[in-house]
C-alpha cells in the first residue's frame, strides 16, 4: 500500500520543481508544445501537432521530412512570416506568439536572415551583388562606407568577391546562393534559416553552397538551420532532424573520433527517437510493421531501459 506524501516531502517537491532549470533556458532556438492550425475550405489541417525542438547557439543543423510533414511550416514561424496557433516559441529572447506587426518587421530585419530555394527571390534584379548586401544595412542606417565595406568582407569570405559588380542575371545559380547567403548575413543576425537553398543547383554547386553555409557558422559563429530534402547536406551537419507528422519524429547525431593507433578520423552517426516534452514517442515504420505492432503495445520499466513489445493479448 502506497502513503500518502508528507507536507515536508510536498514542499520538497514544490522546491525541486521550482529550482529545476525551465525547459530550452540555454537555447537559442525554443519550441515548446508548437502548434499550426490552418484552415481550407472549412476543414482544419493541423501541420504543428505540438511540435518540440531546441537549438544551441552556433549549432549549424538540418530539418528534413517529407512534403506536407510541417518543416516548412516551422521555417515560416520561425521567420517571423507566420504565427503560431498554441504552444511557445522563442528565438534569441524574442517571443514568436505575442509580437506586434512592428515587432514582427524589427525580428525580421535585426535577429534571422533567410536564403530562400529561389535564386530569384534573394536577389534584386537591378541591384549588382554588393548593393544587394549593402542594402540591409542601408535600412538598418548603417554608414555608407562601413556598408561598402563590410559587403566586401562578406563576398569575399563566402568566395563570391569577383561577382561584387555583376547584377544577378550575370552570375550562374551557384554564385547568386552564396551572394544571398551574404545578404542574409549583412546584418549580424542571430539566426540564419535557409529553406531548401541546394534545391535548384546540381550536386557540385550544392556542396559549394554547403561550404558558404559551414564557412559562415565557423568565421562569424552564425547559427544555422537548413531545411532539405538532400541527404549529401544533411550527411554534413552534425545534428539532423526529422520532422514527420507536425512533430519531431527522429535526430541524427554525428562527431568525430579518432583511432589511438593510426590517428585515422572518422564521424560516427547515430540515430535517436524523440521523446517530447508530453512523453510521446513517435516509433519508425519499419519497427512497427516488424513486430505488427498496431493501436497499442506494451511496455515494460527494466532497470536501464524501457522494454517496447506487441501487445501479447490481441490474436
Amino acid at each position: 500500500m502506497t502513503s500518502n506524501p508528507t507536507l515536508a516531502e510536498l514542499a520538497d517537491r514544490v522546491t525541486a520543481d521550482r529550482d529545476r532549470p525551465s525547459y530550452g533556458h540555454d537555447a537559442l532556438i525554443i519550441c515548446d508544445r508548437l502548434v499550426r492550425v490552418f484552415t481550407a475550405d472549412g476543414v482544419e489541417v493541423q501541420a504543428l501537432q505540438g511540435l518540440d525542438l531546441l537549438v544551441r547557439e552556433g549549432e549549424l543543423m538540418a530539418l528534413v521530412g517529407a512534403s506536407g510533414s510541417g518543416k516548412s511550416t516551422l521555417m515560416n514561424i520561425l521567420a517571423g512570416l507566420d504565427t503560431p496557433t498554441a504552444g511557445a516559441a522563442r528565438v534569441a529572447g524574442r517571443d514568436l506568439l505575442t509580437m506586434s506587426a512592428k515587432d514582427r518587421l524589427a525580428y525580421r530585419r535585426d535577429v534571422v536572415g533567410f536564403v530562400w530555394q529561389q535564386t530569384s527571390r534573394n536577389l534584386l534584379p537591378y541591384l549588382t551583388s554588393a548593393q544587394n548586401v549593402a542594402l540591409p544595412m542601408q535600412l538598418a542606417g548603417r554608414r555608407g562606407r562601413s556598408r561598402a565595406e563590410r559587403a566586401r568582407e562578406l563576398l569575399e569570405l563566402l568566395e563570391v568577391g569577383d561577382c561584387r559588380d555583376r547584377r544577378p542575371d550575370e552570375m550562374s545559380g551557384g554564385q547568386q546562393q552564396r551572394v544571398a547567403i551574404a545578404v542574409a548575413l549583412a546584418g549580424d543576425p542571430s539566426v540564419l534559416l535557409a529553406d531548401e537553398p541546394t534545391g535548384e543547383l546540381d550536386s557540385h554547386t550544392a556542396e559549394q553552397i554547403f561550404a558558404a553555409f559551414r564557412t559562415a557558422n565557423e568565421q562569424l559563429g552564425t547559427t544555422i538551420v537548413i531545411v532539405t530534402h538532400d541527404q549529401a547536406v544533411a550527411g554534413e551537419v552534425r545534428r539532423t532532424v526529422a520532422i514527420r507528422d507536425g512533430r519531431t519524429s527522429t535526430e541524427v547525431l554525428r562527431r568525430s573520433e579518432v583511432d589511438a593507433v593510426t590517428g585515422h578520423e572518422t564521424v560516427v552517426a547515430r540515430e535517436y527517437a524523440m521523446l517530447d516534452r508530453a512523453g510521446r514517442l513517435q516509433l519508425p515504420a519499419e519497427y512497427t510493421r516488424a513486430l505488427n505492432m498496431r493501436d497499442r503495445v506494451a511496455l515494460e520499466l527494466e532497470p536501464d531501459h524501457i522494454a517496447v513489445r506487441p501487445d501479447d493479448s490481441v490474436e
